[in-house]
């Protein structure tokens, strides 16, 4: 197997040019699973860590731009985390410390797993996919570039630059169930985002379907009943039959993890929480 380790952005889009079945490689946490269990066996691989522009970010009144190498460790706590109190929580469950400091929110978009934990909330977040290659710079709604399971709409020459975030204020959080307390792929997962500045309530579900889910009927029927644009109210009656119609929008299956019916339950559980939480 051959590895290139390029230092700078155009020399790994000119490497994955002339070498287009090369694996694309930032933390490794996805991949070093499947090479491990024979599941994939990569000829060439594009290591991305020594790409310094990849692990910068800033945050600004315009917006946030994330590089796609940056680690979930430096989204637990400082800026990041203050900016998007959603990604810090979601960044907070995901494996264990070693793994927060290699993987990164450029491999979640890269592998495309509906369980994926920063994935909702890029969702909710209504983010945008920068993406470099030999034409230039595309920018891909989330919306659009999470086509399938573990598929998305990347074309062969594209490397994930960045994820950007449009500023919002008010709450936001992300919540998830698991098999196990720590350390554990989502069962069910759902981000909810109350953004002041648009008047809006987002809902995002993960692994309840075959690419992440937004509860579009639900934050329909949600804005129909309350000023998003001020403090939600804490509505027990209200809360609950949000929780409800959050849960239909999920399409879960039962696999080795869990059933559909738990999935749809927890989904549910999750839902009413948030919404509860962000009223307080």
């Amino acid at each position: 197997m051959t590895v290139h380790v390029p230092t700078s952005l155009d020399e790994a889009v000119q490497l994955l040019v002339a070498n287009p079945t090369a694996r694309l490689l930032s933390g490794g946490t996805d991949t070093m699973v499947e090479v491990n269990f024979n599941r994939t066996k990569p000829e060439a691989v594009i290591a991305l860590r020594r790409i310094p522009s990849l692990r910068e970010y800033s945050i600004g009144p315009d917006g946030i731009v994330i590089g796609a190498g940056v680690p979930y460790a430096s989204m637990e706590t400082g800026p990041l985390a203050q900016a998007l109190p959603a990604l810090a929580a979601a960044a907070r469950t995901v494996g264990s410390p070693q793994i927060r400091a290699a993987g990164t929110l450029g491999g979640n978009l890269g592998t495309c797993s509906p369980a994926g934990d920063g994935l909702p909330v890029l969702s909710a977040l209504n983010a945008s996919i920068n993406l470099r290659s030999p034409r230039g710079t595309r920018t891909v709604p989330f919306a659009e570039f999470m086509t399938g399971v573990k598929r998305n709409s990347r074309a062969t020459d594209e490397i994930i630059e960045s994820v950007s975030v449009a500023p919002t204020t008010g709450f936001q959080d992300y919540a998830k169930v698991g098999v196990r307390n720590a350390m554990v792929i989502s069962v069910a997962s759902v981000c909810f985002v109350h953004d002041r500045n648009t008047s809006s309530v987002r809902v995002a579900l993960g692994a309840v379907g075959p690419t992440i889910i937004r509860a579009r009927e639900a934050e329909d029927w949600l804005a129909g009943r309350v000023d998003a644009s001020k403090q939600l109210p804490p509505d027990g009656a209200l809360a609950t039959e949000f929780a409800r119609l959050v849960a239909s929008a999920a399409r879960p299956i039962d696999d080795h993890r869990s059933t559909a019916a738990y999935r749809r339950h927890a989904i549910e559980v999750l839902a009413r929480r948030l919404y509860l939480r962000s009223t307080t």
